[in-house]
């Protein structure tokens, strides 16, 4: 399953909508996207399952890229 993962790039960081970022992972659930990037200073907003015609429409983006943590 392909996850979209949104965070702030420092975990001291207030989160700021302006300032959220994005990465792709591929993973079997939601926690387990969240050990993969427990050794990162990210402040983890929330980790979204991307399915169908969600997932079709945001491979079209040039930012997308599935990372390997």
């Amino acid at each position: 399953m392909i996850f979209k993962v949104y965070f702030q790039v420092d975990k001291a960081e207030v989160p700021i909508r302006e300032n959220t970022k994005t990465i792709y992972m591929e993973a079997n659930t939601v926690e387990e996207v969240r050990k993969k990037l427990a050794h990162t200073n990210y402040n983890i907003e929330f980790v979204q399952e991307i399915t169908g015609k969600f997932l079709e429409y945001e491979q079209l983006g040039e930012q997308y890229k599935v990372e390997n943590q």
